[in-house]
C-alpha cells in the first residue's frame, strides 16, 4: 500500500471494527514498511534473513486469522504483497482464514482477488474465506472526514462487517483443523 492511500484507510477501518469486537490487531503496511524484495536464501534459513523477518513471523504465528488487502495495479496484485507470501509459509499463516480485500479508484478490484485465490495460498496454505469484498470508487468511502457517496458508503461498510463476521466464524472453526494433528508439512511440505 502506498503512503495515505485507500487500502490504508479500509485496513483502519477493519481494524477499527476487530478492536470493536474485543480482538487484538497487528497491522503490515506493506506501503510504509515495505519487505526487502525475496531471494532463495530465506528458504535456506539464512541468519540475517531469520533475523529480518523474526518480528514479523512472531506476530504472525499468534494471528489465529488475517485481512488481505490488495491495491489494484494494473490490473494485478502489487508486488509487494505476492512478495510477502514468498516470505512467510505454513509455519505463520497454515490452516488460518483470511478475508481478501481488494481496493479500486473505480470499477475494477476483480483481477487482485482472483490472483491472489489462484496462487498466493499455495505453499503457505492460507485458507482464503468465500467471502471477499471488492472496495469500488475507494475515493468515495469510508472517509474519515464524512465526506462519502452515502449510499456507497453504507453498502460498502455492510459488505465489509459481514465478510469480517464470517471471518471470525472461520477463525474458531479452524483452530480444531490446525490442533487436529492431522497437518503433515514434514511429508506434504508443497501444494500441488
Amino acid at each position: 500500500m502506498q503512503s495515505e492511500s485507500n487500502s490504508a484507510k479500509v485496513g483502519r477501518y477493519l481494524a477499527l471494527q476487530i478492536e470493536s469486537k474485543g480482538h487484538q490487531v497487528f497491522t503490515i503496511d506493506l506501503g510504509n514498511s515495505p519487505l526487502p524484495m525475496w531471494e532463495n536464501s530465506i528458504w535456506s534459513g539464512d541468519d540475517e534473513w531469520v533475523a529480518r523477518l523474526a518480528p514479523i513471523n512472531s506476530e504472525l504465528m499468534s494471528c489465529e486469522g488475517f485481512i488481505v488487502i490488495s491495491p489494484e495495479y494494473h490490473g494485478m496484485a502489487p508486488a509487494a504483497l505476492k512478495n510477502f507470501f514468498l516470505c512467510f509459509g505454513h509455519d505463520c499463516l497454515g490452516h488460518k482464514p483470511a478475508y481478501l480485500v481488494a481496493v479500486s479508484s473505480g470499477i475494477g478490484g476483480m483481477y487482485p482477488v482472483a490472483e491472489l485465490r489462484m496462487s498466493s495460498y499455495k505453499n503457505n496454505r492460507i485458507c482464503y474465506t468465500p467471502e471477499h469484498c471488492i472496495v469500488r470508487y475507494a475515493d468515495k468511502v469510508l472517509n474519515e472526514n464524512g465526506k462519502n457517496d452515502q449510499e456507497s458508503d453504507g453498502l460498502t461498510r455492510k459488505r465489509l462487517d459481514y465478510g469480517l463476521a464470517i471471518l471470525l466464524e472461520y477463525a474458531l472453526a479452524l483452530q480444531a483443523v490446525r490442533s487436529s494433528g492431522v497437518i503433515d508439512h514434514e511429508e506434504f511440505g508443497n501444494g500441488m
